[in-house]
C-alpha cells in the first residue's frame, strides 16, 4: 500500500471555497486578491488565511452552506480517486480550505478518502465568526504528510502528492513523488513531474504501477 495526498482547492476541486463564501456577502474580490498573494507565496498562508477569514464575519449559516453547496470536484477527479480506492491506495486530502466544503463535493460525486486533513469555521449564533480553526493554518503540508504516514505504516519515501499552490509545497518537497497540478509558477521546482489534468494524472500513477 501506498499513500496518496492532494491538495483540494485548485487540484481535486476548480472551486475555491473562500471565494464562493465571499461572493455570499460581496468580498470575493478582496478575497481573490489576498488568495492569489498566498498562492504565489507573496504573503504567509496563515496571513492570508486568517485575513480572508475575517472578512466573512457575520456570514449566516444558511447562506456558508450555499457557498459549500458549490463546491465541485473537477473532471475525473472522482474516477482517479475510485480507483486508487481500488487497488488499496490510502487516499488523503490536505487543505487549508475547509472541511464542510470537502465533504460536500466528495458527497456530490459519490466517493470517499480515507482521510481528511482541513480547517473549519466556526459558528456562533446561526453566523460565522471570523474565526478559522484547524491544523493547516499554522501547520504545514509536510507535518501533515509525515503524521499521516506514520499513522497508516507507510514510508514517507512511498507517498505521492499532488498540489498546485505555495502552501503545498512543504508536502511536495518530501513526498516521493511529487506531481504539480497544473502549478503556480513559484511551486513547479518543488515538483518532479507536472500534469495538467486529472486523466493525466490518472496515466502518470499507471506508468509509475501505482494503478
Amino acid at each position: 500500500m501506498t499513500l496518496v495526498a492532494f491538495d483540494f482547492d485548485g487540484t481535486l476541486s476548480d472551486s475555491e471555497m473562500t471565494v464562493l463564501l465571499g461572493e455570499q456577502c460581496g468580498v470575493a474580490d478582496q478575497m481573490e486578491e489576498i488568495t492569489q498573494r498566498a498562492m504565489n507565496d507573496e504573503i504567509g498562508y496563515a496571513e492570508s488565511l486568517r485575513s480572508r477569514c475575517e472578512l466573512l464575519d457575520g456570514l449566516s449559516q444558511e447562506k456558508a452552506e450555499a457557498a459549500f453547496d458549490q463546491v465541485v470536484l473537477r473532471a475525473d477527479a472522482a474516477m482517479v480517486i475510485e480507483n486508487l480506492n481500488e487497488v488499496g491506495v490510502h487516499t488523503a486530502i490536505l487543505t487549508g480550505g475547509f472541511e464542510r466544503g470537502v465533504e460536500r463535493a466528495l458527497e456530490k460525486a459519490d466517493v470517499t478518502v480515507d482521510s481528511i486533513v482541513a480547517n473549519r469555521l466556526p459558528i456562533e449564533d446561526g453566523a460565522l465568526t471570523g474565526a478559522v480553526e484547524g491544523p493547516l493554518i499554522e501547520g504545514t503540508k509536510d507535518d501533515a504528510l509525515e503524521d499521516l504516514a506514520g499513522t497508516v505504516g507507510v514510508d514517507v519515501a512511498d507517498t505521492i502528492a499532488v498540489g498546485d499552490g505555495a502552501n503545498d509545497m512543504p508536502m511536495l518537497e518530501v513526498a516521493g513523488l511529487s506531481v504539480g497540478f497544473d502549478p503556480k509558477p513559484a511551486v513547479e521546482p518543488a515538483c518532479d513531474t507536472i500534469v495538467l489534468s486529472m486523466a493525466e494524472l490518472h496515466g502518470l500513477l499507471e506508468a509509475e504501477g501505482v494503478l
